[in-house]
């Protein structure tokens, strides 16, 4: 059986399906827990640290199938990780990283398709900027504004700014993104010369390089 579109079996879409399901739902679960060391309370939670390995994921299988296959593997996770997150976090959160997923990993593909015959480090780095952008601002937005919870006034001493609690964790959470953005270049140039484009059904002028 093939994935939709594609002329690729559904088997071979298992791994990064299961792995964009296991980064999506751990991180809906860690972004409910700041980080508590040095004082980064107001500043950062660990879903920070875990949530960019879906760019790598879906960079990963964008060089090695084509972004046809990425989309479904995509789609897959999409669905899957928010049936779980409804278990594993709260239904907004659920529905908002289920959105802001969606839109930022397909403008990851989108970008990396772009550029994918310039240096190979720029189509990955450049599609999780961009994806990252978008999935931080839809995230935190859909997912806690308007909770009095999370939009209590937070001054950030060295700047004096004044915000809502949420948005100050969106500003540092695509902070820690840039930074694993830069971070995932190592794993990917690590993996290429391993995840070879693949040769099958859509060729090799669209899967170049």
């Amino acid at each position: 059986m093939n994935a939709s579109g594609t002329g690729f079996p559904i088997s071979k879409l298992v791994v990064p399906v299961i792995a964009m399901m296991a980064v999506v739902a751990a991180s809906n679960v860690l972004v409910q827990h700041p980080v508590e060391l040095f004082g980064l309370q107001e500043a950062l939670t660990w879903g920070a640290f875990t949530y960019p390995v879906a760019f790598l994921v879906n960079d990963l299988t964008n060089r090695r199938f084509g972004p046809a296959v990425a989309r479904q593997v995509v789609y897959f996770g999409f669905a899957l990780a928010v049936v779980l997150s409804i278990w594993l976090a709260t239904p907004r959160i659920a529905l908002a990283s289920g959105t802001a997923f969606l839109f930022g990993q397909l403008l990851d593909i989108g970008v990396f398709n772009r550029l994918r015959r310039m240096s190979w480090w720029q189509a990955p780095l450049a599609g999780s900027l961009f994806g990252s952008a978008v999935d931080t601002a839809l995230f935190f937005s859909l997912a806690f504004a308007g909770d009095a919870a999370m939009s209590f006034p937070v001054t950030y001493a060295s700047t004096g700014i004044t915000v809502p609690l949420w948005v100050g964790l969106a500003y540092f959470d695509f902070l820690v993104k840039l930074g694993c953005a830069l971070l995932a270049l190592v794993p990917y140039g690590a993996l290429m010369g391993w995840l070879k484009p693949w040769g099958g059904a859509q060729g090799a002028n669209t899967l170049s390089r």
